[in-house]
């Protein structure tokens, strides 16, 4: 079985939607480590609201912290310290899916990133959306990947633009599963969509 760990070149990019039509795709589990902040509408909540199968188990955070901050910053308004070795991946016999927090570099302690809860062996997927600056982010987080040994695919998500997206697949050289376009909503029968539709492409 396949772990797919998704991961955006920022915050607010559209990873808890491609999560969720990944998720959809593979009829997969789904984990979200970390959640900062909005527990009573998680990012957990937001998947299972979008999915329709009902093969996917939803497995709870490791930390589910209260401040809408970055990770170690909110673990210490709880009085806490994220250790990385409390991380522990569920035990399931399906796919998993593995939201990350933000981007890569994500402070979780004083010594640790999100990166260093990423295991050798998952296939992380990139979600790359553009703005200003969205090149060398992507650049920046694929290349990191990819010099740490992990299968690196990517996701666009929103408008199309074409400059941007081409300079990005010539300079990474990884496959692209597909696009998710500014949707007016995203509800079960969209997710369902994008899903038939990525679905050979995972």
């Amino acid at each position: 079985m396949k772990k797919y760990f998704i991961t955006g070149i920022s915050t607010e990019v559209g990873k808890t939607v491609a999560s969720a039509i990944i998720t959809e795709a593979l009829q997969a589990d789904y984990w979200k480590p970390i959640q900062s902040g909005d527990l009573d509408y998680s990012d957990t909540h937001k998947v299972q609201k979008l999915i329709s199968n009902t093969k996917t188990v939803f497995h709870p955070n490791s930390y589910a912290l209260q401040t809408p901050m970055s990770p170690h910053a909110a673990a210490e308004i709880d009085g806490i310290t994220i250790e990385i070795d409390n991380i522990k991946e569920p035990v399931t016999k399906n796919h998993l899916v593995i939201e990350g927090a933000g981007g890569l570099l994500v402070p979780l302690n004083d010594k640790n990133t999100l990166l260093d809860a990423i295991k050798p062996g998952y296939k992380v997927i990139v979600v790359s959306r553009h703005y200003l600056g969205s090149i060398n982010h992507t650049l920046l987080t694929v290349n990191l990947l990819k010099e740490k040994g992990f299968d690196v695919s990517l996701i666009f998500s929103g408008n199309e633009h074409k400059t941007t997206e081409d300079i990005i697949k010539k300079m990474t050289e990884v496959p692209v599963i597909g696009r998710i376009e500014e949707e007016p909503y995203f509800d079960q029968n969209v997710i369902k969509e994008y899903a038939d539709k990525f679905k050979e492409n995972l």
